[in-house]
């Protein structure tokens, strides 16, 4: 109810004092009914001194744009509980009984937060003419909303480390925890999160599988970009939901690492630069710009690019890359027996989580 404007009211009762003893003094029988009669009239006119002027449209939008979206808290302890937990199965290799075991845990674990979850079974041939199976995990948040975006990282880990320094390493499976595990971690706390707050949008967690089964590093020849990937590319060709779209999508890969630079990648600046923009200036806004670099990344094909190539849909990548680093692209442990539990620091786990909560919940 809208507050009345005092100088109207006390003009309306002054002159309804003044009114009352005037007939007071002439009328001595009705005076009753012309009181009831005054007291409508009076009234009224306290109603209409109450109304105001309707706001103008550009008040109410500068109101409704004022609103703060309240967005949840990134829970990095959280999050770095849930790369540990995958890293306790052993080297997520696929066709292991890590990997089988892993599977498992994530179905089960996200079930616990989201209304709906898939798994994709798929069979794809790898860079040796092998047939392998995968298992892509997908969780959905409001599985009827039309407008949607997706959320995705990869869960396998490389079979070889390829990149180590020590040659007796080249042929073990790594573990995988910055290289896979750090953005599934960040994704499953995501998922916590969701369960208590639903954003206004539809949101899809995706977990690819066998997206690190390219060649090894001594077998590189010809084979061509799409021997890494499969499970992004098969997705991209058979999404879990017929006819699925997103508004866009957010890939997350190598998100745990220690003073982690996120530079602009260029297939994610080619294909969709408007989401790159909203992802890195909602991350300076949060004080994030030493982590969100305003610089230009390398070309990296990764999960993003079949997406972008195969399912349209304008997809980014946030993924460390390090032009200093010992192997001049990614950070230094990269498909090394070092890519461990050690090189997860919560920090950069909050600096991400909260980034890619917050360009969803004001979505």
């Amino acid at each position: 109810m809208c507050k009345p404007q005092i100088s109207c009211i006390r003009f309306v009762f002054q002159w309804f004092s003044g009114s009352v003893k005037a007939l007071k003094s002439h009328y001595h029988q009705g005076f009753e009914r012309l009181f009831v009669m005054i007291f409508g009239i009076v009234f009224m006119l306290i109603s209409s001194c109450g109304e105001q002027a309707p706001r103008s449209s550009k008040q109410k939008d500068n109101k409704t744009t004022n609103l703060e979206v309240k967005v949840p808290d990134f829970n990095a302890d959280s999050a770095y509980n849930f790369i540990k937990k995958q890293l306790a199965f052993g080297p997520r290799v696929p066709m292991t009984t890590a990997h089988d075991e892993c599977a498992i845990w994530l179905e089960s674990t996200l079930k616990r937060f989201a209304p709906e979850v898939k798994v994709q079974e798929f069979k794809s041939r790898i860079y040796d003419g092998r047939v392998m199976d995968g298992k892509n995990i997908i969780a959905s948040f409001n599985p009827q909303a039309k407008n949607r975006v997706f959320l995705s990282s990869h869960w396998d880990s490389r079979p070889f480390a390829d990149h180590d320094p020590d040659q007796a390493n080249k042929n073990k499976a790594i573990a995988g925890a910055n290289d896979g595990a750090s953005g599934t971690g960040v994704l499953i706390e995501i998922a916590r999160l969701l369960s208590w707050q639903s954003p206004n949008i539809g949101i899809d967690i995706i977990l690819f599988d066998l997206e690190d089964f390219g060649p090894p590093e001594d077998k590189q020849t010809n084979q061509g970009a799409d021997t890494w990937g499969l499970g992004s590319q098969y997705w991209a060709k058979n999404p879990h939901t017929f006819g699925y779209t997103a508004h866009y999508g957010i890939l997350l890969d190598m998100v745990g690492a220690p003073n982690a630079r996120f530079p602009m990648e260029a297939f994610s600046m080619y294909y969709a630069p408007d989401v790159v923009k909203k992802v890195w200036d909602i991350a300076k806004s949060l004080g994030y710009n030493d982590y969100f670099v305003f610089e230009n990344g390398g070309y990296i094909t990764d999960d993003h690019y079949f997406i972008n190539q195969l399912a349209q849909i304008p997809t980014i990548d946030i993924i460390h890359l390090d032009a200093n680093s010992v192997n001049g692209t990614f950070y230094d442990y990269w498909h090394t027996t070092k890519d461990d539990l050690t090189q997860i620091d919560p920090a950069t786990l909050q600096v991400v989580g909260q980034t890619v909560l917050a360009v969803i919940y004001r979505e």
